[in-house]
């Protein structure tokens, strides 16, 4: 691979936490006057703890993913542990975060446009980043495209290293990276007493 190949292959891995805030800055600029219904109480209760489960899972699940990848991914074909059922574990791990993020305004409907639109986000990413990871591997990493889906994990693909290396400061940086999904909760709570108070106007209400 190049060096501005290299270059451009950190540049889109950088870009899946560039995506993912401004996705979420987007959102909650959005969401200041969509509403759910708080009326609907347990339901409306459900949904937001839910939401703090997927949360959970995202932060698990992208520390997951760096245990095995831990800066390897532009050296070496990981093919072991998540990256064994799916190409793209991070990512789907992060749209299962926004997903969480988005349940904490109450509504599903929220909840599924965060999670999917993120993911959309996510495949133009990879598809991208996969264009480089081809140019150096070649066939190998052909076959690997092959066996593997990209989005949609196939978990009777699962294996897993008997050993593996891990890179602390990469762990650090997606750990304080995930935390981004916890705003959701204050944030919303804020805006939901704005709404029921009167201050920001709801223009449309979702389920």
């Amino acid at each position: 691979m190049s060096t501005a190949s290299a270059k451009s292959l950190s540049g889109y891995q950088y870009a899946r936490r560039v995506v993912l805030f401004l996705l979420l800055l987007v959102a909650f600029g959005a969401l200041l006057f969509v509403g759910s219904y708080p009326e609907r109480g347990e339901f409306h209760e459900f949904v937001e703890a839910f939401g703090v489960s997927l949360i959970g899972v995202a932060i698990v699940g992208r520390l997951w993913c760096t245990l095995y990848i831990g800066g390897r991914k532009s050296a070496e074909i990981v093919s072991d542990g998540p990256y064994s059922i799916v190409r793209n574990p991070l990512y789907v791990f992060s749209a299962i975060g926004a997903a969480g993020a988005g349940a904490q305004t109450g509504s599903v409907v929220v909840a599924l446009i965060f999670g999917i639109v993120t993911a959309l986000a996510f495949i133009i990413v990879a598809r991208r980043e996969e264009t480089f990871l081809h140019e150096k591997f070649g066939a190998a990493f052909d076959s690997y495209c092959a066996r593997v889906p990209r989005i949609l994990p196939k978990f009777s693909l699962y294996r897993d290293s008997a050993t593996i290396v891990v890179t602390p400061k990469r762990l650090y940086t997606t750990f304080f990276d995930s935390l981004v999904f916890f705003t959701a909760m204050p944030v919303f709570e804020f805006v939901e007493h704005l709404q029921i108070h009167g201050i920001l106007p709801v223009l449309l209400r979702l389920p």
